[in-house]
């Protein structure tokens, strides 16, 4: 006990730039009382909140991350983007509990901009709240290496995630209650357990730039007579090298529930062809 009433913990608060932080302002020009551990960061929308924000967060050493946005059906700048934030916390808190970190760490409320004793209220609570629980890592019992490889394996999974739950991170329910059972713990194991990845084979691939030219987020290098590869840390996992690769080279693979080989050095991709081929 003596831990937690010493213990100033790190909060980092992602605000509403219409409501939230107008209560905060609120709060600051009214003197309400609330602990100084906030870190307040500025948004235009709490729909703006990318989940990839929440776990560098927890990365950078934060011991709880707060989201405040506009009241439900009262976005200012987005109509539903409230909703975007509700259904994204949800479901990043499932992650955290994947990785044994207390979800309890992650909290989204809804404050208006004349709410300033409101907004004191919730920070003096999630204040208290966070001391009991103690620094991030250390009241889980997970020690601070471990932690970070894996915050850092959730990460990598995020654009992947984003892409198949896309249906689910766009509901829009105005019953709030609705959320708490959106994500079910077997369905973000599974995210896990069936997670493809994709490589191209050296021996199959004619360097023809389609899937070179086609991935979304440009993690495939290669350039004519190089044969392709896959920078498995920039691949998001959808798919489109697969899709587009030629019936008649079918160089893109796809592996389920482990790691993609490593592609070649770029010293040993090159293609040697015969003087009367034509180039692809």
């Amino acid at each position: 006990m003596e831990v937690a009433t010493t213990f100033q913990p790190k909060i980092v608060g992602f605000l509403c730039n219409w409501c939230c932080y107008g209560g905060a302002d609120l709060a600051g020009v009214s003197r309400f009382q609330y602990p100084p551990f906030i870190r307040v960061i500025r948004l235009m929308c709490s729909g703006r909140v990318d989940m990839a924000f929440i776990f560098r967060a927890f990365r950078n050493g934060a011991d709880a991350v707060f989201i405040g946005g506009c009241h439900i059906n009262d976005c200012h700048y987005n109509t539903e983007g409230n909703y975007d934030a509700l259904s994204m916390v949800h479901l990043c808190r499932r992650l955290l509990e994947r990785i044994g970190i207390d979800p309890n760490r992650l909290r989204i409320e809804w404050v208006s901009a004349g709410e300033g004793i409101r907004f004191a209220e919730i920070m003096n609570d999630l204040g208290r709240r966070i001391q009991l629980l103690g620094p991030l890592g250390a009241s889980e019992g997970i020690d601070p290496q471990t932690l970070c490889k894996r915050i850092d394996e959730i990460t990598e999974f995020i654009p992947y995630i984003k892409l198949i739950k896309r249906e689910k991170l766009a509901l829009h329910n105005p019953d709030e209650s609705a959320y708490e059972q959106l994500y079910t713990a077997d369905e973000i194991e599974a995210l896990f357990r069936d997670a493809p990845s994709y490589d191209i084979d050296p021996q199959r691939c004619q360097a023809c730039m389609i899937c070179f030219n086609k991935c979304p987020v440009q993690a495939i290098s290669g350039a004519k007579n190089l044969i392709h590869a896959i920078d498995p840390a920039k691949c998001i996992r959808c798919g489109t090298c697969l899709e587009v690769c030629p019936p008649r080279f079918g160089a893109v693979r796809k592996t389920v529930g482990m790691p993609a080989p490593l592609p070649l050095p770029e010293s040993e991709r090159r293609i040697r062809r015969k003087k009367n081929r034509l180039d692809l």
